[in-house]
């Protein structure tokens, strides 16, 4: 059985800081690339960030030079730095990861998402 289980979310003023968290556990062999996605009410889930076990990363043009995506291969953990919030940032932020469980191929996985608010 493999989980994704997020934290760090919460209500934040404009202009502020959030750091999202998302820990993998359970049966790993190894993990591909993880992100995050984002889906707003009434609106599609959205690609946030993505990052590869190598460190390469990817940003939706909304969030660049706001977000940071990160990563911990060890802890397979993977973080979200989410600085200078705007109210449109306000979602239920979702973790993503591609894990082979031992021997089974690899699979997307999803966490339960984290509620992020951004208001005055």
């Amino acid at each position: 059985q493999v989980q994704l289980v997020e934290s760090g979310g919460g209500l934040v003023q404009p202009g502020g800081s959030l750091r999202l968290s998302c820990a993998a556990s359970g049966s790993i062999f190894s993990i591909r690339a993880m992100g995050w996605y984002c889906q707003a009410p009434g609106q599609q889930r959205e690609l946030v960030a993505t990052i590869t076990t190598g460190g390469s990363t990817k940003y939706a043009d909304s969030v660049k030079g706001r977000f940071t995506i990160s990563r911990d291969n060890a802890k397979n953990t993977v973080y979200l730095q989410m600085n200078s919030l705007k109210p449109e940032d306000t979602a239920v932020y979702y973790c993503n990861a591609d894990i082979n469980p031992f021997g089974l191929g690899y699979v997307s996985y999803w966490g339960q998402g984290t509620q992020v608010a951004v208001s005055s």
